[in-house]
């Protein structure tokens, strides 16, 4: 879902609020959690999931063009995952989405 339709579908659960408050309370919420992040903070969302910093060290890379050696600086990444409520009900809609293993 793209941030529009999450708009969207906030303003239809709550009609009493305005689009711009509803817009302007998910950015605090985004922001907030990008903050946290940055700082290097877990966030969890019962039944949704978890989200926490990864460290990934530097290493020797290739070029997949010219096949040359590249150096790959160490970096952090943002890592997901999805709680448990979470997981059964993307698992419980595979064959909707078409995904087949």
């Amino acid at each position: 879902m793209v941030k529009s339709e999450l708009l969207q579908a906030l303003s239809a659960k709550l009609p009493e609020l305005q689009a711009r408050d509803v817009e302007t309370a998910l950015n605090c919420l985004l922001k907030q959690m990008a903050d946290a992040l940055a700082q290097g903070e877990r966030i969890e969302i019962r039944g949704f999931g978890s989200f926490d910093l990864r460290r990934r060290l530097a290493k020797l890379g290739r070029n997949p063009k010219t096949g040359g050696a590249v150096n790959l600086a160490a970096t952090v990444v943002v890592h997901f995952k999805p709680g448990k409520e979470m997981r059964d009900r993307v698992n419980a809609a595979r064959e909707k989405c078409g995904i087949m293993e």
